[in-house]
């Protein structure tokens, strides 16, 4: 077990823009009740496309949430960022007013997986269909998955140390945890998390070279992982930021430590080798809590990447019972993510969002659609499941292979 750092560090704001709510308030609600709101793609331009399910943000107005100046120089995975990243601040007390300390006090971190393909792809119809002199120079950063970090610093003045995580869908994980580590160095604050847009024409053809995208048209039958009737994964828009800073820091400004995040780890396993990734993703949660201090039987419940492929289904269960032990077949696993769609690098920023959540209200969310599990996993259905959860593992894989666990405790635990 690793030594206790000496600051440690802690979400004090939780922003959030998906499916399910534009806000914490009305994703938690939803999350909780275990709502389902896949729904059939209605994003113009993708109607002969085979993939049908997705999970749209359909109540958010960019108009509402940023400058009109920076609407037009950025795509809508940026405009769910910097609406994201104002309601975290917000939350976290941080307003305006408030980060007038030096700016090299605050930086970015984010973690992106698809980048600005609508933006990219309207510049693109420009080009072949008009001439270059009708391409906007924006077209050179807009599209890039740096975008969202660069918007949201430049935006608010932050000049702390500001990163983009590269590393697969698990990149939203390491994006958090690259935000602790910085607050355990020395920085006040770090903006972290993810958001995606792939529902685009472009994005989505990208997207269908996937064999574990789901192309199922049923969207209650879409999205099942843990059972039988396991046929893939939904994506999903929109994402959360949290605002991660010192508990030090949070406390004497009067703030409430709403969770720690204690532990991380991350391995690579390889594209689609989902066998080999029971062996990985272990290897990643032992790691997470040997960074954190804490035993397996302390975790209270397992937000799961539950990717709905039975292969990597089944090596997520193994992995589970092979990091935990006999603790692993009895602890609480929810996958709040088949009632919204797997956003890529913004799911398990969503999930630890969720996790934060669940442990603050008392209560494992249930994990939407999913009946007759197959594996053995004490896995959270119809609906939410009263508990007293102190510590949370959530854990997430990408396509091509990353791994990344992560452990958080309640603020009250800290």
């Amino acid at each position: 077990m690793s030594e206790p750092h000496s600051r440690r560090a802690a979400v004090t704001g939780i922003g959030v823009v998906a499916p399910n709510g534009t806000s914490t308030e009305t994703f938690w609600k939803s999350v909780q009740e275990g709502r389902n709101v896949l729904d059939k793609v209605t994003r113009d331009g993708c109607e002969h496309l085979p993939m049908k399910v997705a999970g749209e943000v359909r109540d958010f107005d960019p108009a509402a949430a940023v400058e009109e100046r920076l609407i037009v120089q950025t795509d809508r995975f940026t405009h769910f960022a910097m609406a994201a990243a104002d309601l975290a601040l917000e939350d976290a007390r941080l307003g305006r007013a408030d980060t007038d300390g030096s700016p090299f006090d605050i930086g970015v971190v984010t973690a992106a997986g698809s980048g600005g393909g609508e933006f990219g792809q309207r510049e693109l119809q420009q080009l072949w269909g008009k001439g270059s002199r009708f391409v906007g120079p924006y077209q050179s950063i807009a599209w890039f998955y740096a975008a969202s970090t660069g918007q949201i610093s430049i935006r608010r003045g932050f000049k702390g140390p500001c990163s983009v995580v590269a590393a697969d869908e698990a990149g939203g994980l390491d994006a958090l945890a690259h935000a602790a580590r910085a607050v355990r160095r020395g920085t006040d604050v770090i903006v972290a998390g993810s958001t995606e847009a792939p529902i685009a024409p472009y994005s989505v053809v990208c997207q269908l070279g996937y064999e574990e995208l789901s192309r199922e048209t049923d969207p209650a039958r879409a999205y099942r992982p843990f059972t039988e009737q396991a046929c893939g994964f939904v994506p999903a828009e929109g994402g959360a930021m949290l605002v991660v800073e010192d508990t030090g820091s949070a406390r004497r400004r009067g703030l409430p430590v709403r969770a720690t995040l204690d532990g991380h780890a991350s391995t690579f396993t390889g594209a689609s080798r989902w066998a080999e990734s029971r062996a990985g993703l272990a290897q990643a949660i032992r790691g997470a809590l040997a960074e954190a201090g804490c035993a397996p039987e302390e975790i209270d419940v397992v937000f799961a990447d539950a990717l709905g492929v039975p292969e990597a289904d089944r090596a997520e269960a193994l992995a589970i019972t092979d990091a935990l032990g006999a603790h692993g077949r009895r602890v609480p696993v929810t996958a709040p993510k088949t009632g919204i769609g797997r956003g890529y690098c913004a799911a398990p920023v969503l999930d630890t969002a969720a996790a934060v959540l669940a442990m603050e209200h008392g209560l494992i969310p249930p994990t939407p659609g999913v009946v007759d599990i197959c594996h053995d996993l004490d896995l959270v259905t119809g609906s939410a499941r009263a508990a007293a959860p102190r510590t949370a593992l959530v854990l997430s894989r990408g396509l091509m292979g990353s791994n990344s666990a992560l452990v958080l405790r309640h603020g009250a635990a800290g």
